[in-house]
């Protein structure tokens, strides 16, 4: 087995899958290694660390807006 990942891949519901194809012969903490990297590259993680709870629209404005202020003071300064 081979590592795959395809982006927009469905199997259900437009859900991304992230696969690893591992042979016999493959090891374990490179399967890990690859199978973590593909995550990241599909932004899994980020996404499930975003929706871990609901932000109201108001303060998911607030947010945008005080990580603007922060992006042009560091801008700014350099």
């Amino acid at each position: 087995m081979v590592p795959c990942i395809e982006r927009g891949h469905s199997t259900r519901e437009g859900v991304l899958m992230v696969e690893i194809h591992l042979e016999e012969s493959d090891r374990l903490d490179w399967a890990l290694k690859a199978f973590k990297r593909k995550i990241a590259k599909a932004g899994i993680l980020k996404d499930l660390r975003k929706k871990r709870y609901y932000v109201k629209p108001s303060e998911a404005r607030q947010l945008k807006a005080a990580a603007a202020r922060r992006r042009s003071r560091t801008e700014r300064s350099r």
